[in-house]
């Protein structure tokens, strides 16, 4: 059944309850580990936007951007999942990292000498390093090596829009957290977790136009040149250009304190 063409001015009335229930609707979201799930490459999409740049804006149409950080849509989350995960002590570090975690008391009877200045870059376990300095292991903290890459799906039923998300807890190869257990590593580990990554639209309202706008290739000249993407129903996943992906997620940086469902998928996930 079609769904009815929803005007930019309506969404406010657009009911926020149930955001974290997952659809029945199956047939509506392709999961990601789905075979058949296609993704348009940047070449296809570079000559879509290329057509589009000198078109107006509908002003009916849906912004992504926009939408997704609209508080009166109904925004569901689908599929939060852990795609890589690494909590461990037992990684290296460089000698400079295991030295700073001594007590200065330890600082004191075992100065830096020459020979260990030389070593201040050099990666290696804290077993490695208390043996370079002369002491017992025991001495030196340890910290939790953090890193989880998780994706999820965020979706509007109302809308027909669904869009996969990544998001880690940093950018680095870990986030090295000094507390004595796991569970508090990886809870200070994800008090500013972030988006970051590939964006995929799945989109299958035809009767009503999807954009996405980059504002930051975005000009007073030609405001539209370059920087307008629209988005065509379909029944897969379109991967976006890597500037206009760059532009959802800062709009989503922006604005996730005001958005708590990603939050609280992603909390509940890890825990």
């Amino acid at each position: 059944m079609d769904l009815p063409t929803l005007p930019t001015n309506t969404l406010d009335s657009l009911d926020n309850t149930d955001t974290y229930v997952a659809p029945n609707n199956k047939a509506f979201l392709a999961d990601s580990d789905v075979p058949n799930t296609s993704v348009l490459n940047n070449a296809e999409l570079a000559q879509s936007t290329a057509e589009n740049s000198s078109q107006k804006i509908d002003p009916n149409a849906i912004i992504l951007a926009e939408a997704l950080t609209d508080k009166a849509i109904s925004w569901q989350i689908h599929n939060c999942k852990i795609i890589k995960k690494t909590v461990t002590q037992d990684l290296p570090l460089p000698f400079l990292y295991h030295y700073d975690s001594l007590d200065d008391a330890v600082k004191k009877t075992h100065p830096l000498t020459p020979t260990l200045l030389t070593q201040f870059n050099t990666s290696m376990t804290a077993s490695q390093a208390a043996k370079l300095i002369g002491i017992e292991e025991a001495l030196l903290s340890r910290p939790w090596h953090v890193k989880v890459i998780g994706s999820l799906v965020v979706f509007s039923e109302a809308l027909q829009l669904a869009v996969r998300l990544h998001w880690t807890n940093t950018g680095k190869e870990t986030q090295q957290i000094y507390t004595k257990n796991e569970a508090d590593a990886i809870t200070i580990a994800f008090k500013d977790w972030q988006f970051f990554g590939r964006v995929d639209v799945l989109y299958k309202n035809d009767k009503q136009t999807l954009i996405s706008i980059d504002e930051q290739s975005r000009s007073t000249e030609e405001p539209l040149t370059e920087s307008l993407l629209t988005i065509d129903a379909s029944s897969d996943y379109q991967q976006l250009l890597n500037t206009h992906a760059l532009a959802v997620i800062v709009r989503l940086e922006a604005d996730k304190a005001e958005l708590p469902w990603f939050d609280k998928a992603i909390l509940e996930r890890i825990e």
